[in-house]
């Protein structure tokens, strides 16, 4: 491998840390490493997080969204042999390394990076040597590190173990870290997890954030004991489900990030007349008038006094306790509110008080004499160092958690456990509160209160933040990363926050605060306008109706879909039922949400599908066997007829559920017309126990698999309608395991081989006059949308983010329009081709343009 290239100024004397970055970025332009904006870019990363490592090192890199001007991969290195101060660090910066890397090459590099800080002597000997080929060789040298660093080598892994690659859009963060250690700690069997060089304990939190394993990380799951098979299929299968869940998210928060961009650009060049502006990072979008309140933390004075190693202990645990209460707390109030994202984040902050390695770092200052809070408060600010120095931006934002829940636990040592997080009285705020801070506490941006508070900007932080999910999530404007200078702003002041650009306008002219408020009174109609759209049937031009339907869980996210023009719910997945559980729902636990979900949608129509276990979704609970190849094995249906201690209950709970309102019950994973005949009698048993035999279910089934669609004619004889997965039908279709990190991308749903599979259960659907849906992921693409909706589907069910668009494409052309491009998308070669297609379709206007 070529080593990566480095240039070195030898004894710079810059004046602050923004300097040093400014002069080592200037390094990395005159290397031709990237383009002159790539420092702007790095000076961004510092406000975002701080890049200092340790052992008088910092790595200044640039913000994952600017790789873009990175030309390749290289380094420059600022020798500073008097320091620089490095924004909070407590020791100065002697090593400057700054990255400019298009992909991950620049792993490496932070390898021997890591090695060379374990050797205190070679850094220092590094810092004054006269030499710039010595650092180039300590940089690019993969010579195998000395005997200390060989004592300090991670953990192996165990025998057992799988591979696979982490989807997660944001990477390994707090929330589904928290989960993996909870399911970790069921199981007798070490668990761990290994991510390049570094191993970690799956039941230890902070250790699986530390191992800073980004979006595509190459991960070794393996586990040794009794259990360990199961504990390994167990963790896999949790990793890929809710990898799953992230990217909805993801794609949620993209479909709202679109939304507002598109009502931001109606701001176009206007600029508000104010004294002061400053800018930072767009975190939560809208236009606000207000008034400045700091909220800023006040500092906590923590003696270091000691009254024993009993007594310290008893002071920790019962500050534990209490920490992990109010927590507690906070999570069922967000759930009791519909706030699920928000109950997600504070269970993370539950699960970092079970830090052992914490816990044992803490201790061990106590017994050395040190008392419980001062001990607490030295280990926690040296894991926020670690963690704000990742390499990731997305995992170093946060470190804001970690401190959030330190400092709870810390004010509940020094016995004030009741005071708010920020030291301040929100009953005192104005009602139109902007509130200015360093960087905001998820726990105290989840209690703001919304009729005080109308924004926030922060001097720290990131878009990805937990704290700009909930600001999200509250609908509150918000500015992060915006610099030490708003926390110099004077309270009082009126501003304007506009979290669609990322300014904040400080004393702005009264002429500017009244074109302020004409302004958001046209967002406003626009909204209004969009809501309406949205509200608007998927007609195509020519009067043909393509019925949108959501795919949803829960009846909290039902407001959400319908306010996005969701006619129904197309899809109700019960997995989630029996995977978040660790025992199997019984009857009542079963029909509570399924008759909440019917009452949800006040009369429209919703589909439920059983059980759907096997294959990538693993349950432990259930003491299922292990199978060599588990998706061509036991799953959905297959599983259901050899089960009834599953399948009876739930559609006992189903056949009740369905008086509630129009529910209809699909099967999954069917592949031959005798399983139809068999589930069918299942169902007819329990209606005629029930008594409810004369109350007519529509019945459905998945298309997922090549039998069942080459045989849509005889199967439609048995049923009343057919809804087709096509994520599972493109893996059977082309032998390409989904998950498979090698494979994956040859997983195309727009292959013509799929779309004809599509066609002939079209076909033999209508001999029968059955309607035929699509609830996969093509039926979330636009293009994927007009390709179903030509070949004759009649219902699409999507992620709620996805619902938008679609419904503006189809209706912005013809039926006929579309049968055409379908027709043609059959005979091609591959999907690349229909892609290509599609282009020509992407790009028609509006009807009456």
């Amino acid at each position: 491998m070529a080593l990566t290239p480095v240039e070195v100024r030898l004894a710079a004397r810059p004046a602050d840390r923004d300097d040093a970055v400014r002069s080592a970025g200037a390094l990395l332009v005159q290397a031709g490493f990237c383009d002159a904006g790539y420092v702007d870019s790095l000076l961004r990363r510092e406000q975002v997080a701080t890049t200092w490592l340790g052992q008088g090192v910092a790595i200044p890199h640039g913000m994952v969204e600017d790789k873009g001007l990175v030309r390749r991969t290289g380094l420059a290195v600022l020798q500073v042999p008097q320091g620089v101060a490095w924004g909070s660090a407590d020791k100065p910066v002697h090593l400057v390394v700054a990255i400019a890397a298009a992909s991950d090459e620049h792993i490496a590099v932070l390898r021997r990076l890591t090695r060379l800080m374990r050797d205190a002597a070679r850094i220092e000997q590094l810092v004054h040597t006269p030499r710039a080929e010595d650092i180039v060789a300590a940089l690019t040298s993969d010579a195998a590190p000395d005997a200390a660093a060989a004592a300090a080598a991670p953990a192996q892994d165990f025998p057992l173990g799988v591979d696979l690659t982490l989807n997660y859009p944001n990477g390994l963060h707090a929330r589904p870290a928290g989960q993996w250690a909870q399911l970790a700690a069921r199981f007798q069997s070490a668990l761990r997890v290994r991510h390049a060089d570094a191993v970690a304990d799956a039941r230890n939190m902070a250790a699986l954030l530390s191992l800073g394993a980004g979006r595509g990380a190459a991960l070794r799951l393996s586990a040794q004991g009794p259990d360990a098979e199961a504990a390994v299929a167990a963790l896999r299968d949790l990793v890929v489900r809710l990898g799953e869940e992230e990217t909805r998210q993801a794609e949620l928060a993209a479909a709202r990030q679109s939304q507002a961009q598109g009502l931001g650009r109606l701001l176009g060049g206007w600029q508000p007349a104010a004294r002061q502006t400053i800018g930072g990072i767009a975190a939560s979008p809208g236009l606000v008038i207000g008034t400045l309140v700091s909220a800023e933390a006040r500092a906590l004075d923590v003696p270091d006094t000691h009254q024993g190693v009993a007594a310290e202990a008893a002071l920790l645990d019962r500050a534990l306790n209490a920490a992990a209460a109010q927590i507690q707390r906070l999570a069922d109030d967000a759930r009791g509110q519909g706030r699920a994202e928000q109950a997600g984040i504070f269970d993370a902050h539950g699960q970092m008080l079970r830090d052992a390695v914490l816990l044992r770092d803490v201790s061990r200052l106590v017994v050395q004499g040190h008392g419980a809070a001062w001990a607490w408060r030295h280990v926690l600010a040296e894991r926020v160092a670690v963690q704000r120095a990742l390499p990731d931006a997305l995992l170093a934002a946060r470190a804001a958690d970690l401190q959030d829940v330190g400092e709870r636990v810390l004010r509940h040592l020094l016995g004030r456990g009741e005071e708010a997080a920020a030291g301040v009285d929100p009953a005192s705020w104005p009602r139109d509160t902007l509130l200015l801070a360093d960087d905001l506490s998820p726990s105290v941006t989840a209690q703001i209160d919304v009729q005080r508070v109308k924004g926030f900007c922060t001097a720290r932080g990131g878009p990805t933040a937990h704290t700009a999910i909930l600001a999200r999530a509250l609908g509150l404007p918000a500015v992060v990363a915006a610099g030490a200078g708003v926390l110099q702003l004077p309270p009082g002041e009126r501003a304007i926050l506009d979290g669609y650009r990322g300014q904040l306008h400080v004393a702005p002219t009264e002429a500017a605060l009244a074109e302020t408020e004409a302004m958001i009174e046209r967002l406003a109609r626009h909204q209004a306008e969009e809501a309406a759209s949205r509200l608007q049937p998927a007609t195509t031009t020519d009067g043909h109706h393509v019925e949108i339907a959501a795919n949803v869980n829960r009846a909290d996210q039902v407001p959400r879909a319908l306010e996005q023009g969701a006619e129904g719910v197309g899809l109700m997945r019960t997995e989630f039922l029996f995977l978040e559980r660790d025992h199997v729902p019984d009857e009542e636990e079963q029909f509570a949400v399924y008759r909440d979900m019917a009452q949800a949608l006040a009369g429209r129509p919703l589909i439920v599908r059983t059980l759907d276990i096997g294959g990538d979704k693993q349950v432990p609970h259930l003491n299922l066997p292990v199978e060599e190849n588990p998706f061509l094995g036991v799953r959905g249906a297959r599983l259901c007829l050899q089960r009834d201690d599953l399948l009876l209950p739930q559609l006992r709970a189903l056949v009740r559920a369905a008086q509630a309102g129009p529910l209809s019950i699909m099967f999954p994973m069917i592949s031959t017309v005798d399983e139809v005949r068999r589930l069918k009698a299942r169902l007819a048993e329990v209606q005629q126990q029930l008594g409810l035999a004369h109350v007519p279910i529509p019945v459905g089934i998945m298309i997922e698999v090549p039998s069942a669609a080459r045989m849509a004619d005889r199967l439609a004889a048995h049923v009343d309608f057919f809804s087709i997965g096509t994520n599972d039908l493109t893996q059977y279709t082309l032998a390409v395991d989904r998950q498979h990190p090698q494979l994956a991308g040859m997983a195309d749903s727009l292959h013509p081989a799929v779309l004809r599979l599509v066609a002939d259960t079209v076909d033999g659907a209508r001999r029968h006059g059955r309607w035929v849906g699509v609830c996969g992921g093509l039926a979330g693409e636009p293009l994927g949308a007009a390709l179903l909706a030509g070949l004759g589907v009649q219902e699409l069910s999507m992620s709620v983010g996805d619902i938008t668009a679609v419904k503006a494409l189809l209706r912005r052309h013809s039926l006929a329009e579309l049968q055409a491009l379908a027709r043609a998308a059959l005979d091609m070669d591959d999907g690349d081709q229909v892609r290509a297609l599609g282009a020509q379709l992407r790009a028609a206007p509006e009807a009456g343009q």
